[in-house]
């Protein structure tokens, strides 16, 4: 599935082959030259993912990323720090500042996808296209479908993002406004009773095999998908 990745790194010519990497493999990829244009793009849509350069002009990639983890709004985006430092100390370092990886240059495209789809699969597994099972309910992402008890079930497109989410996140309990966060976007401004119709439209969806119990309501906190039974 296509991620959106910001790519902050000040050289020119690593900027080219990130962009072209990325590119054909499918992602959409924003770039920055520097922290404070990083931090730019950042007040606006979230990434789903920074590649984070140590060397940069003026604020280095070490302070940016204490900078991105000490944000409320920022922390939870997932940050591969790329680097020419091959110290053992240096490694840690990154790490303890809050990068998810880290990766010496130079390195291979192929080893940097391969650390991209880990990275996605453990921080934001709704990026990736592994298809997930729950309880006899089976979502493809890469095919687009779902299936409950081997039988289709028809999802519109929000629904469908939603229920990924939901299926990927299992028995965490999310708020409407987390929600429209991490299904709709952060910059894009919906009321939060928005949530609670499309949770009506994929229960409606998913009650002919009886998997509408899955999706349940917390009272006064929001809603969880339970991957056990009652």
């Amino acid at each position: 599935m296509a991620a959106t990745i910001l790519v902050i790194e000040d050289e020119p010519g690593i900027q080219e082959v990130l962009k072209f990497s990325l590119g054909q493999h499918g992602h959409d990829v924003l770039v920055a030259d520097d922290a404070e244009s990083a931090l730019g793009q950042l007040r606006g849509a979230l990434p789903d993912l920074i590649l984070l350069d140590w060397m940069l002009p003026g604020m280095s990639g070490i302070e940016l990323a204490r900078r991105i983890r000490g944000d409320a709004r920022l922390k939870e985006v997932p940050i591969i720090m790329l680097t020419a430092r091959t110290l053992e100390n240096d490694k840690i370092l990154g790490l303890e500042t809050g990068a998810d990886d880290y990766i010496t240059k130079p390195f291979s495209p192929r080893e940097l996808m391969a650390r991209i789809k880990a990275v996605l699969r453990r921080r934001a597994p709704q990026m990736t296209e592994d298809p997930v099972e729950i309880r006899g309910l089976r979502l493809d992402p890469r095919s687009h479908r779902v299936f409950a008890e081997d039988k289709p079930v028809e999802l519109g497109p929000t629904e469908f993002r939603l229920l990924h989410f939901l299926m990927t996140h299992p028995e965490r309990v999310y708020s409407r406004s987390q929600l429209l966060d991490q299904v709709w976007g952060d910059h894009v401004f919906v009321e939060e009773r928005t949530v609670d119709v499309h949770i009506r439209r994929l229960r409606a969806a998913l009650e002919a095999d009886g998997h509408d119990s899955l999706i349940q309501t917390v009272r006064g906190a929001g809603y969880r998908l339970s991957a056990t039974p009652d």
